[in-house]
């Protein structure tokens, strides 16, 4: 070898460049498409960092709308649960305030008086209503005693008055009629009481303005077999009236044991009668039990406030 030759290298020799058709680029290692982002490249690390602070900004986002709709719900049950309190707290302290023992205002005395009168002819027992003697005034004022002979079953009121009234009691809601029978002391006058009942008092003084002003109509009477009333009927009644007591209407019709007719008797001997009197007494005397004020509690838990 000359020394003017070149000493060849050892190992690999240089790749010779590729040689390629004209009018086309060479294609180098590393090629520029995937600095381009070609198919098939990785992108460059700045993306990627932009990326990751976009999807945290969004969980970021997301969380931040989270915080807000449960501070919201929290907000809502908290006023939920604040005016349900408040509730239960203002009807305990109602409760505790109506339960507790106070005075009663007139109008609840007034309505516990009138509730009072209003059941006593079903809540006293017949005797009560209708008590086995009744005092009244004979001759000379001296204290005489009517006997009751006996007590009728309970009857609707238009069945057991005269056709003028029972049209009226019909109108008014008459609910009922208790009727007993009493003679006086000396047997010679037999009465028949009758007691109306309405709902209430006003409902009572409506019907009694509607009456007819007769004294032949009224109650019919009650004849007990095998007393002394036996022979009282409707032509043996002399006189009929009635008085108001509350929601009561208390009739009553009077004539003579013997069986004597009105048309029998003189009208001046009727007038001067013991016999009218008598009988406005009996009927009088049961209806201030059927109406007497009841004794009223001082509270609502009786007497002690």
């Amino acid at each position: 070898m000359s020394p003017e030759e070149p000493r060849a290298r050892r190992g690999t020799p240089w790749p010779a460049r590729a040689r390629t058709a004209r009018g086309t680029r060479p294609q180098s290692s590393g090629g520029s498409g995937a600095l381009r982002g070609g198919r098939g490249g990785r992108p460059w690390v700045g993306t990627r960092e932009r990326a990751g602070e976009e999807q945290a900004a969004r969980e970021r986002l997301q969380l931040e709308r989270g915080v807000r709709y449960r501070s919201f719900f929290l907000l809502i049950m908290g006023v939920i649960l604040a005016l349900a309190a408040t509730d239960v707290l203002l009807g305990v302290v109602g409760l505790l305030q109506e339960t507790r023992s106070r005075p009663l205002t007139i109008a609840e005395r007034d309505r516990y008086a009138a509730q009072d009168i209003a059941r006593r002819w079903h809540a006293l027992r017949a005797g009560s209503v209708f008590p086995a003697e009744v005092e009244y005034a004979g001759l000379n004022r001296t204290r005489q005693l009517a006997r009751r002979v006996g007590i009728a079953a309970e009857a609707p009121c238009p069945s057991v008055v005269d056709p003028p009234v029972a049209t009226v009691l019909k109108q008014h809601g008459c609910r009922t009629m208790l009727r007993a029978t009493y003679v006086d002391q000396t047997s010679a006058f037999v009465v028949t009481v009758g007691v109306a009942v309405f709902p209430d008092e006003e409902t009572r003084v409506g019907t009694a303005g509607d009456l007819p002003v007769d004294d032949r109509v009224g109650v019919r009477p009650v004849a007990f077999p095998s007393t002394v009333t036996e022979r009282f009927g409707a032509a043996q009644r002399q006189r009929t009236g009635w008085v108001g007591a509350g929601p009561y209407i208390v009739f009553s019709t009077a004539g003579y044991a013997d069986g004597r007719t009105r048309e029998s008797i003189p009208l001046e001997e009727t007038l001067h009668s013991e016999l009218w009197s008598t009988a406005q007494t009996i009927a009088g005397r049961i209806a201030r039990v059927l109406a007497q004020p009841p004794e009223i509690p001082r509270c609502t838990q009786g007497n002690v406030c």
